[in-house]
């Protein structure tokens, strides 16, 4: 029952303040909490599953926060996060911190030391450690001011698109609290439009390119087809940031990712730009390679509804303060009052034929390494591609491996990529894929990581096993920490280099199926895992235990590392 359906004047929450604050998170219309119970949080999970919020329980901390991350992004909704106080907070502060980093708007609803257990086991400065990873620290201070508190830190996190953990002292939590009457509503802020000079000034500097291409970045992904229309009125190529990836799918003018992965064309194509727009993105060093794929005397504009966004990263000619959408649609009527029928700019007939022959990776041929005991990681996801179901959501964890699945796997829509990279972490792969899942549960969720990262989260695949997950893990197994390997090229190895270790065997203990694949001929257990999966839907989690060759180095490691 919703706070609507409460009669005014009678009591809604309670007995305690932990009751409240989890059903006025229910109500505020929070879509799925991760965690793990303690002492100092059972009382409030309870709370937020009564009021209709499904709970999973994790096998860790940093698990359940990197699953909420990846649920808000790929679901629209807030995830939470429920943790126990101080260890429990801890363990989960590196998935906090990727989802501070990356603008992610979920609550973290943390309990907290009383402030009088000045030696209590579990205390530490929590609200430090919070605003140590660009994450913002709020408490519940009192039964008085509960839903005020919880009200304040929802809006926050939606407004302004910031992680924020709730504190919640324990005896405050247990603390009684009876509330009446409904609970405000929370509503995203008005789009902020861009201001009439900017919007002329872009237009005019739009009808000036000859070959101009749109950047779009996380910021964009509500806006594609309103930047698609823009760039088809000025004749612009698209290109996505990589957490954008799947933006502008059918567009037959799009490039695909922008920066250490796009393929040669595709680098080719948007070095020879002269004019950059970069649309809710933030066109750093990942994206433009340190810079070379700007041109010399290509001009550059970034449109972003956050004002210390612009120019973060790089110099721009301009930029333009003001929502995506609202901008493209501003200047596209802009445009539109003079040129009606548009400019054909950099959408040529050749343009359009070179992108459909050889900007996708797939199509740039592979000089296939594969030997009778290791496969060719290009080779492995190629075939992938083709085996599993189109409809799908690709997570991808970090490491060397990681241009392969990123690169080499398509995907449906910018609903069907997550990217969970900003702090640059192993270990979030797996978490990634489940939290991702959740949000999108018509997809087949697919997770590409590395053997040491993978194993860095294996608990989780127990977390998959038991939720029904259907989910295909490809495990790119080295034996090693590849970019450790490869950037430390004529060092001793020993210290990241491991005995072979057989992941598929583990997998099986979890539960899962698991499959070692050292050849394409090993793929025919995918296949028929997959028939099953469209016959009946079988949720069994599938872990491929692929045993790759060396790349001497991934293509896109050497551009993460230019300039080290």
């Amino acid at each position: 029952m919703t706070t609507a359906q409460h009669a005014a004047g009678e009591p809604i929450y309670g007995p305690t303040v932990a009751d409240v604050v989890g059903r006025v998170l229910a109500d505020l219309g929070a879509g799925h909490v991760f965690g793990v119970v303690g002492s100092g949080n059972f009382v409030l999970t309870e709370a937020l599953r009564r009021g209709g919020v499904p709970y999973t329980a994790t096998r860790h901390e940093g698990g359940a926060a990197t699953m909420a991350d990846a649920y808000t992004r790929m679901s629209g909704r807030v995830g939470v996060v429920s943790l126990h106080q101080g260890c429990g907070l801890t363990n989960a502060m590196t998935g906090i911190g990727e989802a501070a980093k990356s603008r992610t708007p979920m609550i973290v609803l943390t309990a907290d030391s009383p402030a009088a257990a000045l030696r209590a086991n579990f205390r530490i400065d929590q609200d430090a450690l919070v605003r140590s990873v660009g994450a913002v620290s709020d408490r519940v201070y009192s039964a008085a001011t509960a839903v005020t508190d919880v009200t304040r830190a929802f809006r926050t996190a939606v407004a302004q698109r910031r992680t924020v953990v709730l504190n919640m002292a324990i005896d405050i939590a247990a603390a009684a609290c009876s509330v009446t009457g409904p609970v405000e509503a929370v509503v995203a802020p008005a789009r902020v439009r861009p201001d009439g000079g900017s919007v002329a000034r872009l237009a005019e500097t739009l009808r000036a390119a000859r070959k101009p291409v749109f950047v779009a970045g996380r910021g964009a992904r509500a806006a594609g087809p309103d930047v698609a229309e823009l760039a088809r009125a000025c004749g612009a190529l698209v290109a996505t940031s990589a957490v954008a990836n799947g933006l502008f799918t059918d567009d037959e003018f799009a490039l695909g990712i922008s920066g250490g992965f796009s393929s040669p064309a595709t680098a080719e194509l948007i070095a020879g730009a002269d004019l950059i727009v970069g649309w809710g993105c933030a066109l750093n060093n990942w994206t433009m390679r340190h810079g070379r794929l700007i041109g010399p005397g290509t001009r550059v504009v970034q449109v972003d509804d956050d004002i210390d966004a612009i120019g973060a990263h790089r110099p721009v000619d301009f930029g333009v303060l003001g929502d995506c959408a609202a901008t493209a649609r501003d200047v596209l009527a802009e445009l539109r009052s003079t040129d009606p029928a548009g400019r054909i700019g950099y959408r040529t007939g050749d343009i359009a034929e070179r992108i459909a022959k050889s900007t996708r990776w797939q199509d740039v041929p592979v000089a296939d390494s594969s030997t009778a005991e290791r496969i060719d990681p290009r080779v492995l996801t190629i075939a992938l591609d083709e085996i599993l179901p189109a409809e799908r959501i690709v997570s991808i964890d970090s490491g060397n491996f990681m241009g392969y699945p990123a690169t080499h796997l398509s995907v449906p829509d910018e609903f069907g990529f997550c990217f969970t990279q900003a702090f640059q972490s192993i270990g979030l792969g797996l978490p990634t894929a489940i939290g991702a899942a959740f949000a999108q549960p018509g997809r087949i969720p697919v997770l590409g990581a590395g053997d040491g990262g993978f194993l860095m989260a294996i608990a989780e695949l127990e977390t998959a096993v038991r939720a029904g997950l259907p989910l295909v893990a490809i495990v790119y197994n080295d034996s090693a920490y590849g970019a450790e390997v490869h950037h430390f090229g004529d060092a001793d190895h020993t210290i990241v280099t491991f005995p072979e270790t057989d992941i598929a065997a583990i997998a099986t203990g979890f539960g899962a199926t698991g499959v070692t694949v050292r050849t394409v001929d090993d793929l025919a257990p995918v296949r028929e895992w997959v028939e099953r999966y469209r016959k009946d839907g079988q949720s069994r989690p599938l872990v491929i235990d692929a045993k790759i060759t060396s790349d001497g180095g991934a293509w896109w490691l050497a551009e993460a590392f230019a300039g080290h």
